[in-house]
């Protein structure tokens, strides 16, 4: 997997993106702080609503930006949207209203929602080799889990020493240094597509949507992204609130209840791909989401529990166990989505994941956050514990069981379609056979093929 990084201009943009998160986690923890100095036991629903906003430029901003971004240098733009987090992330120790957050979120999450899908683009040019490719794709997910255990492990020792103001300088810092590895290397140009490209493009966007909603196994993932929403909303916007007010305990304490989360994930992640050789994912995926609702009961008895040092490191041990079911779930989504698609549909349907997932978050960030606020941790609690329950219950009955097939779903299978001209692209190389056309290739589930 490293080997990728012997090239030198991924080496650069991959740091860029390591020292860029590691900043944002830092961000995290501070903002959580800020929250509770400026909302006190309100601190929930400032985090809610600021997440929210998060998920709203991603959604709705950055199809948008996308649109705009082969208009522009890609350099120039990757280095714009860096300089405005940094600038956004140096201003956040100075507010001291809520509405501010609010602004200040907004127009950081609206540079990220420039960043990220560019940056994404950036990286297939820079390793046309497919399996160069699919290396990245694996450190870039290794990258955002160590991120997730990092980040609350240096604001944890970050605390002893400094207040948490301090973290949002080392946020600015992280963009800072992202910006001078993205200077530091030649980037590919991006290829402005015609009007007519860009209508094409824009027409598949929303085919990839369709198939995703029409495919059952896709549809089941979906409804696992929002029992994984519910349960890591509790976390990441309810920790400030459980740590300061519900246990009495320091700031220093929140990064290690987060760090218990992200251990969990790691931990799960690392082991996971040898019990999916043998397991398969349906099974592995559906036993992360329903052992979700099993985690929630542990955390409201936690919630409810008046007083106690048990609470503590019950507390810690219940956000691992969420990291760890959430990562069950999400580890296997790439793995599902090429194996239910085809090559020229795979690209629109993760963008239609990304967007349907980010669209959950959306969703669970301001239930956490408002309802924890106005009717209590515990009302808060339990109604992400029944969304995540149903979610989960309905992800079950929304994939097949077909575990001979979840299995071996890259072995080849000859199959006939009957229904499809001959100059179909997906009947290259097929041999007419009956009424129909028959080929061979691994099994999927999407608009040609059953589930």
């Amino acid at each position: 997997m490293l080997t990728v990084l012997r090239n030198r201009a991924y080496r650069h943009l991959f740091t860029a993106q390591v020292v860029a998160l590691v900043g944002t986690g830092l961000a995290t923890v501070a903002l959580g702080l800020l929250a509770w100095d400026i909302a006190g036991d309100r601190a929930g629903s400032v985090l809610g609503t600021a997440l929210a906003i998060k998920m709203v430029a991603y959604v709705v901003l950055a199809p948008l930006i996308t649109a705009l971004a082969d208009r522009l240098p890609r350099r120039a733009l990757l280095v714009g949207a860096d300089a405005v987090r940094g600038g956004v992330a140096l201003a956040l120790p100075f507010v001291d209203q809520v509405w501010q957050v609010y602004v200040l979120i907004f127009v950081l999450q609206a540079a990220s929602a420039a960043f990220t899908p560019t940056f994404q683009a950036v990286i297939p040019d820079v390793l046309p080799d497919e399996r160069d490719y699919t290396r990245a794709l694996s450190l870039a997910r290794l990258a955002y889990d160590t991120e997730s255990l990092l980040s609350p492990a240096l604001a944890a020792a970050l605390l002893t020493a400094i207040s948490y103001n301090w973290l949002f300088v080392g946020t600015s810092a992280g963009f800072v240094a992202s910006a001078a590895l993205v200077v530091s290397v030649v980037l590919p140009k991006g290829r402005r597509a015609p009007d007519a490209e860009r209508e094409r493009v824009r027409t598949k966007a929303t085919a990839g949507m369709r198939l995703f909603l029409a495919t059952p196994r896709l549809r089941s993932l979906l409804l696992m992204d929002l029992a994984v929403a519910a349960a890591g909303a509790l976390v990441l916007v309810n920790t400030v609130v459980y740590v300061r007010d519900h246990l009495g305990l320091g700031a220093g304490d929140v990064p290690v209840a987060l760090g218990a989360y992200g251990a969990g994930s790691m931990v799960l992640a690392l082991l996971l791909p040898k019990v999916l050789d043998r397991t398969g994912d349906r099974a592995v995926m559906l036993t992360g989401a329903l052992t979700l609702p099993v985690v929630f009961v542990a955390a409201a008895g936690v919630t409810l529990a008046g007083s106690g040092d048990w609470r503590w490191p019950v507390l810690l041990v219940i956000w691992a166990a969420f990291g760890a079911a959430c990562s069950t779930v999400l580890t296997p989504v790439g793995r599902i989505i090429r194996r239910s698609t085809s090559p020229t549909d795979r690209a629109s349907v993760f963008a239609a994941q990304f967007s349907l997932s980010h669209a959950c978050w959306l969703a669970a960030y301001p239930l956490a956050g408002w309802l924890g606020a106005t009717a209590g941790l515990p009302a808060a609690v339990i109604a992400l514990a029944v969304l995540c329950l149903v979610s989960a219950v309905l992800a079950v009955r929304a994939w097949p069981a077909d575990t001979e097939r979840d299995q071996h779903m890259d072995e080849e299978h000859a199959h006939v379609h009957t229904g499809l001209p001959q100059s179909h692209p997906h009947l290259l190389g097929a041999v007419a056979y009956g009424e129909g056309f028959q080929h061979t290739h691994a099994h999927r589930a999407d608009h040609l093929h059953a589930a």
